[in-house]
């Protein structure tokens, strides 16, 4: 409910309300294990969320004051910044991103989920509906964001940290094809989900917690581990899978408007975040547990 009152919104406060219960509704989800790690990763999650969202209040606020109008789509400069930087935030995109893969690694396989796919929609609309986003501070945080999933990835042995990486370098493609097509966006949030659903539910079902224990996929359904070997591959954006599609697309469109250097920066920020796909494609379906070493 919350996410459809964001999207359908077209006053500040609306939208605040629906951003605010989108929280509010995760929280319980999240703190369900009676766990140390759960409430902690409760705690980051709801503190970054409601400073975020009442900056968005503020921005809203300030907007009114300055033009006297509570509408979206026309915000001035100043309120067009301030929610930008408080959306990105809420999204854990970088160089406010620092919290997301704390809250995903404190919660089960399935909230995480939650978090990575559905609490990005609510968020994501509000940049759709400003008509006039700051398109520099957008391509900035899309390109900062890409590079680092992918460095920051690398270094991770848990399935759950690697996830929320590759769901920030994937944040960061979102927003720079946010500034040339939104259906493009749309594209890219849909193959997006699609895919992290499905590495999410094959990690599941095996109760995958780290890198290693994705060696024992074969023993419980060679079926599921050749999935998972795809499902990583497309995520990973290699051509003859879906994921390759909105990646094209984008830089495609890069190249059209005359933004080379950023098109081919983030060509090669893509190929960190695909050498850890490859890696856990590796344990997962190329060896036979547990003779594996991470390196």
């Amino acid at each position: 409910t919350s996410t459809v009152i964001t999207m359908t919104s077209h006053h500040w406060l609306l939208a605040w309300l629906g951003l605010e219960l989108n929280t509010l509704s995760i929280l319980p989800i999240t703190m369900k294990l009676h766990h140390p790690r759960a409430t902690e990763a409760t705690m980051k999650y709801f503190l970054v969320q409601a400073l975020a969202a009442s900056l968005i209040l503020f921005a809203g606020t300030l907007n009114a004051w300055q033009t006297g109008l509570w509408t979206i789509t026309n915000p001035g400069p100043t309120t067009t910044a301030i929610i930008t930087m408080a959306v990105l935030m809420k999204l854990g995109a970088a160089p406010t991103h620092l919290w997301y893969p704390d809250v995903l690694q404190g919660t089960t396989l399935n909230t995480a989920l939650l978090v990575s796919t559905w609490q990005k929609m609510a968020p994501l609309a509000l940049l759709y509906m400003m008509t006039n986003p700051p398109t520099n501070l957008l391509l900035l945080t899309g390109l900062l964001s890409a590079l680092l999933g992918g460095w920051a990835g690398l270094n991770q042995t848990q399935t759950r940290k690697i996830m929320a990486h590759s769901s920030i370098a994937h944040m960061g493609w979102m927003l720079i094809a946010l500034t040339t097509s939104p259906q493009l966006t749309t594209l890219t949030l849909m193959t997006y989900m699609i895919m992290t659903t499905a590495i999410f539910s094959t990690l599941n079902n095996s109760a995958t917690k780290t890198i290693s224990d994705m060696g024992i996929a074969w023993s419980m359904s060679p079926t599921i581990m050749t999935l998972t070997l795809l499902t990583l591959t497309s995520l990973g954006g290699v051509p003859p899978l879906t994921g390759f599609m909105p990646k094209l697309l984008i830089l495609n469109e890069l190249t059209m408007k005359p933004l080379l250097p950023l098109a081919t920066t983030m060509a090669l920020a893509s190929l960190p975040s695909l050498f850890f796909y490859i890696r856990m494609a590796y344990t997962t379906t190329l060896t036979t547990p547990p003779n594996t070493t991470n390196t």
